[in-house]
């Protein structure tokens, strides 16, 4: 499950993404208008910006601006970043991958399997899903243009 810091880093960076090329954006106005605690938020983007997602400027006309495009940054950067691996099982990880203790033969697993496939399936959706694509999708809602949710 997704953290709620991993959501307020989507939500900050879907903002900053709405006011890319306009200059910074100030922490309280991001706060407000996302409804995410403040000093949280703080400490969410001095991450992000240490990652090198964004830059920020000291002083009166200060606060954080995305560093990439809003087409260079997709949620499973974000998710590994904040959260760490997006697979359910340490044997399944890309960048965080751990033998399980119980496994006897990892290249048999059928239980690893099933999770590699959903881990691939799960990261090809998030690396798709750029903040320029969120942004856009909101558009097409807004608009009326776009299909319902399917949930299952």
């Amino acid at each position: 499950m997704l953290s709620k810091k991993a959501k307020y880093a989507i939500m900050a960076l879907v903002h900053l993404a709405k006011r890319h090329g306009e200059g910074p954006v100030r922490i309280s106005e991001i706060a407000e208008r996302e409804h995410i605690p403040q000093k949280f938020l703080e400490a969410i983007l001095l991450e992000l910006r240490k990652e090198g997602m964004l830059t920020s400027r000291k002083g009166r006309s200060g606060g954080y601006a995305l560093l990439r495009t809003p087409e260079d940054i997709n949620l499973a950067q974000v998710m590994r970043l904040i959260d760490g691996p997006i697979a359910s099982l340490p044997c399944a990880t890309y960048k965080f991958y751990e033998r399980c203790e119980e496994c006897t033969d990892e290249e048999r697993c059928g239980i690893r399997k099933v999770f590699l496939e959903l881990r691939n399936e799960s990261v090809r959706i998030l690396k798709s899903a750029t903040l320029a694509n969120i942004i856009e999708k909101e558009k097409q809602r807004l608009s009326g243009n776009s299909d319902p949710d399917g949930y299952i």
